[in-house]
């Protein structure tokens, strides 16, 4: 779901050329999930290799790696660990919405509505262990690092940003800035021509930063006020939010009357939602700082036959891929030894 700040950010356009050099985090379920409902079919279905298996995130892990790769950015991907308690209510709403869109993504099949069909597919994801297993391997065969969260992924990247272990938090939700990301990279995994839902027009999807410490001057309020926004509109702990209150609504009394608790005639709603609890999954989140590792090998041969192999993909495509990033290795081995000789 996500906190919808959209309205009270003000992010800066960047490039994969501009981050050149820099590592970065990156919320894995986030990622996946964009991989899974993006790269798929005419009627919404997932890519499939002959054996029936799903692999739209293989595809979109493989490439897009390859893309971050070959502009000498570093990834680190980061996994979900236990989903919070506070979160079921969440998990069970997504489940409810996977059921109902199964259904009608069946009645639009039968009557031929591909339009429709692609509609209610994209919202019938679900991640399985299988799809997990996939990431891992394709990761450690890219020689890429991929680390296990004890619960959400998304407060560990946003703990190895506020600590420097990497340059860039990178996800699609704004929450990287309430779990204290200090510079937030959106669409980054999802940068390039996309089209618009339902019209077959396309927009240009660019890179864009977000400094939590540019927000928060812009908008005159500290973190802690950024989080009890955040409440007042809704986010994964409180999905509902408070009645009738918007971003700017948010804002403006959490300027005014500076906590939520001060706020006048939200009594009743206060009675239903722990906002202290909800409060310290954001300011406290259970996170782990992880030993990051240098260099991690390319399993250029083993990584050939996953993807060929055991899921169908094109030899020679693959290949000639790989070679783009062998020749950017020389390129980047060349100007070490000018450097040093």
């Amino acid at each position: 779901m996500g906190v919808k700040l959209k309205d009270l950010a003000n992010p800066r356009k960047t490039s994969f050329e501009n981050l050149s050099g820099n590592s970065i985090a990156i919320d894995g379920y986030n990622i996946i999930y964009q991989f899974l409902t993006t790269i798929r079919g005419p009627t919404g279905e997932p890519l499939m290799n002959s054996k029936g298996k799903i692999t739209s995130h293989i595809t979109g892990l493989f490439y897009r790696n390859i893309n971050l790769l070959n502009n000498n950015i570093r990834p680190i991907y980061v996994l979900d660990g236990k989903p919070p308690q506070l979160k079921s209510t969440l998990i069970k709403k997504r489940k409810e919405i996977r059921e109902k869109n199964q259904e009608k993504y069946q009645k639009a099949m039968e009557e031929g509505d591909q339009e429709q069909a692609r509609r209610y597919a994209h919202s019938m994801i679900k991640i399985n262990e299988g799809i997990i297993n996939d990431v891992k391997k394709i990761l450690d065969l890219m020689g890429i690092q991929c680390i296990q969260a004890p619960a959400e992924g998304e407060a560990t990247v946003a703990y190895m940003n506020e600590l420097d272990l990497v340059n860039y938090a990178v996800s699609q939700d704004y929450d990287s800035l309430l779990f204290g990301a200090k510079r937030l990279c959106r669409n980054l995994t999802v940068s390039g021509k996309r089209r618009i839902p339902r019209t077959n027009r396309y927009m240009n999807v660019e890179p864009e930063i977000i400094e939590l410490k540019e927000f928060l001057r812009i908008n005159e309020i500290n973190r802690e006020q950024l989080v009890d926004i955040a409440i007042l509109i809704g986010t994964d702990y409180n999905p509902n939010g408070f009645t009738r209150i918007g971003p700017k609504t948010a804002i403006k009394n959490i300027k005014k009357y500076k906590r939520i608790e001060e706020i006048p005639k939200i009594e009743r709603e206060l009675e239903l939602i722990d906002v202290d609890q909800v409060r310290n999954m954001f300011l406290n989140p259970d996170v782990i700082k992880p030993e990051i590792i240098e260099n991690k090998e390319l399993k250029k041969e083993e990584l050939i036959s996953y993807l060929c192999d055991e899921n169908d993909f094109s030899e020679e495509r693959i290949s000639n891929t790989i070679k783009k990033l062998d020749k950017v290795e020389e390129q980047q081995s060349e100007t070490l030894d000018k450097w040093f000789n």
